[in-house]
């Protein structure tokens, strides 16, 4: 299945099943879940990078555990909105990632999420530096996935 805009995504959705989000980054990839109303995103867990093989499979125990029927990645655009060297390597990881799964995929801009939860996680929730890093990979995933779940919602009306 090719890489598709969100509204093809949103179409292609069966009702009430589960997007997952993905914020795939050098070391890691952080997982989030939607509930089946497309409503919230919430993060689930955090998978440490090792080969493609191996990191699409826990993707793929994930996506079938969950009952994920569509996935949105975040796409790490530029400032100035160009794509650089990491939009690049996210793009291939999800064309290999297709080549595996048979789900609808879009990209969803993720500027500034890292910064965003990062921000929230130390102004809002006090956490400690030890803790953020254990949790801001996920947590970047539900806010991308929010993102775009609240972009569907206004498309909706």
């Amino acid at each position: 299945m090719p890489v598709l805009d969100l509204d093809a995504l949103a179409a292609a959705l069966p009702s009430g099943k589960r997007l997952m989000g993905l914020d795939v980054g050098e070391k890691t990839i952080g997982v989030a879940l939607s509930d089946s109303l497309l409503m919230t995103a919430s993060p689930i867990e955090v998978i440490r990078r090792t080969k493609f093989t191996a990191d699409a499979e826990k993707l793929i125990v994930l996506i079938r555990a969950r009952e994920a029927t569509g996935i949105v990645i975040g796409l790490p655009v530029n400032m100035d909105g160009s794509e650089g060297p990491r939009c690049q390597s996210v793009r291939q990881f999800a064309a290999n990632l297709l080549e595996k799964i048979d789900l609808p995929v879009a990209f969803w801009d993720e500027r500034l999420s890292t910064a965003a939860v990062e921000r929230m996680l130390v102004d809002e929730m006090d956490v400690s530096r030890a803790r953020r890093r254990e949790i801001v990979d996920k947590a970047a995933a539900a806010y991308i996935l929010q993102g775009a779940l609240e972009a569907l919602r206004v498309r909706r009306g």
